[in-house]
């Protein structure tokens, strides 16, 4: 075949009104099937599979001997005529037809695929991130980069239409000590000196305040050096945002309408409400900062009516709290067990469960009816607003470290009955956090979000007399038990800044040597501002369905933080380190 052009159509695109057209394919070989007398070969793009056909009485015989040579993932092209298909397929968009293959040309050879390009494959997780390009080819990881894409433009849509400006910053910037760890890089031009890689464009965006661009966005890398788990990576893409003259009611509003605008346009659901519920309400309620508010079982505190009677598990502990599971009454001792081995994993560290049968006949069956009796353990049914058939589940001890462990198990028990449903997204807005948290280790306190954040103007006389009772002027947006943004109005008068540090520990040098020109920009008409950064990753993954971003990212880092297909981290040679100046110290 004389090549003129690769393609005219897609191989997800022909239909019965194309039945009698020339036309010309190309893509992978997805399968052969050679049945003798016809040989058939299914031909795959990104846009679907076409079936093409090889008839004996109908192909020249070399062309139905060569497409006998074709294997998985062979490159071709070919020529023929749309046919309409005797026996259609309604599981493929090109069900309907087939290509009467005359031409045949192979544009390359493959090798067999360490793994079966399908929806449904044999290969592990390890295998399919070494050969990530051709994991790219199955269909539900080129679906989820594809919806990333789309993600992505409605983003810039709504933004765009906001008045935003799309801005570029530095990724080679001054390391900062707050945060996670920075990845840094030698300065081969400056030695013994370093870049650090940003965490966020956080210092940045706002100076861009102070220039006057009054709202501006970026889709941008980040980079922590931190230890990685599902919904975590090394280097992730935030949507980072900042406007100036503006409230906390402003920021809000805003980037509502961005998730209202994403929910509708990308999954066709409209949401009404946005509630807003403050960190002291959600650690209280829900034993976490980010709660899923899809189904119920709030905590309740069983303090006054489970201490002072005798059961020294729960009279020596700062907190009783439980959970009331709805319909579990009848759960087996089996089933208990599992909930009380769950509670005891090093990861939960709980010590323990108490539990209570709340019976459809109104009786009460419990862990603890030594200690309690019906009416006691009625007390809690009704303190947890628990119906009968329900299952109510007690825990005890340190507040912060209870709220915790029971956080879990209501989240264990919510993906056991099946109430965290990917189609239905409950966002909600926590706001009011601490502006500072003490740390016992290091004897100070340390910016909860960051030492940029501003305190609520009510609270700013607490500074001097009650640090940790300031609240900051911070928010964060949560969907279906996630956070996927969070923000603040920020400190953009000098004086307040140099408190801040103040608290935080540094001297006098050190936040003019770390942050000398964020300081002195503060000194040429810094406007009120604040911002808001989306964990861009986190949210496509949500929107569709999963909570688990390493799907979403064209080329992820294992646990390890490593890129197993191009083997990176790697070393490097010593005349590379020669000129960058340094020394392994093994």
């Amino acid at each position: 075949m004389k090549i003129t052009m690769y393609r005219s159509h897609n191989n997800g695109e022909l239909r019965l009104g194309h039945v009698g057209q020339e036309i010309i394919l190309s893509g992978w070989v997805q399968k052969v099937r050679d049945k003798g007398f016809m040989v058939w070969v299914d031909l795959r793009d990104r846009y679907g599979i076409t079936q093409l056909i090889f008839d004996g009485e109908r192909t020249d015989a070399g062309i139905v001997e060569k497409a006998r040579t074709l294997g998985r993932e062979f490159v071709i092209q070919v020529k023929g005529k749309v046919i309409e298909r005797e026996a259609k397929n309604n599981h493929m968009s090109t069900g309907d037809i087939e290509i009467l293959v005359s031409e045949l040309l192979v544009l390359n050879r493959s090798k067999t695929p360490p793994f079966t390009i399908e929806n449904e494959t044999d290969g592990g997780d390890e295998l399919r991130m070494k050969y990530r390009y051709l994991d790219i080819r199955r269909n539900p990881v080129r679906e989820n980069l594809i919806f990333r894409s789309k993600v992505t433009m409605e983003v810039r849509k709504y933004l765009d239409n906001q008045g935003f400006i799309d801005v570029e910053t530095p990724y080679l910037i001054k390391s900062t000590p707050e945060g996670a760890r920075d990845f840094v890089v030698p300065s081969r031009m400056n030695e013994g000196q370093f870049y650090a890689l940003p965490q966020s464009p956080q210092t940045f965006k706002q100076l861009l305040m102070v220039g006057g661009l009054d709202k501006y966005y970026q889709i941008v890398k980040c980079f922590r050096d931190e230890d990685l788990r599902a919904d975590r990576q090394p280097e992730f893409t935030q949507i980072d945002c900042e406007m100036a003259f503006v409230e906390q009611e402003d920021i809000l509003n805003t980037f509502e309408g961005l998730v209202r605008h994403l929910l509708k346009q990308i999954k066709g659901v409209e949401v009404a409400d946005f509630p807003r519920m403050t960190y002291e309400e959600a650690m209280r309620t829900y034993g976490n900062d980010k709660p899923d508010i899809r189904f119920g079982m709030k905590f309740g505190v069983l303090n006054e009516l489970a201490q002072g009677m005798g059961f020294g598990v729960f009279d020596s502990q700062e907190l009783v709290v439980g959970i009331a599971v709805p319909g579990c009454a009848d759960y087996s001792r089996k089933q208990i067990d599992k909930l009380i081995d769950f509670v005891k994993k090093p990861q939960i560290g709980a010590n323990g469960l108490v539990w209570v049968k709340y019976n459809d006949d109104g009786s009460l069956k419990s862990s603890v009816d030594k200690f309690f009796d019906q009416d006691q353990l009625k007390g809690w049914a009704n303190q947890l607003n628990a119906e009968k058939g329900d299952l109510l589940l007690v825990m005890a001890g340190q507040t912060d470290r209870t709220r915790t462990q029971l956080s879990a198990l209501r989240m264990e028990m919510a993906e056991e009955l099946g109430l965290r449903k990917p189609d239905e997204f409950a966002p909600l807005w926590v706001v009011d956090f601490p502006l500072l948290e003490w740390d016992e280790e290091t004897q100070r306190y340390h910016a909860m979000h960051h030492p940029f954040t501003s305190p609520k103007p009510e609270d700013i006389g607490l500074l001097e007399t009650d640090p940790g009772k300031v609240r900051a002027n911070a928010y964060d947006m949560v969907l279906n038990g996630n956070e996927i943004g969070g923000g603040s109005i920020r400190i953009f008068d000098k004086s307040t800044q140099s408190r801040m540090f103040d608290l935080l520990g540094f001297t006098r040098e050190e936040a003019l040597n770390q942050f000398g020109f964020l300081m002195n920009a503060f000194e040429y008409g810094a406007p009120p501002h604040g911002g808001l950064a989306f964990g861009l990753d986190r949210l496509v993954a949500i929107l569709g369905g999963q909570e688990t971003i390493r799907d979403f990212i064209a080329f992820p880092k294992n646990n390890s933080g490593r890129d197993v297909m191009i083997d990176a981290p790697s070393p490097i040679d010593a005349a590379q380190l020669d000129e960058l100046h340094l020394k392994l110290n093994l």
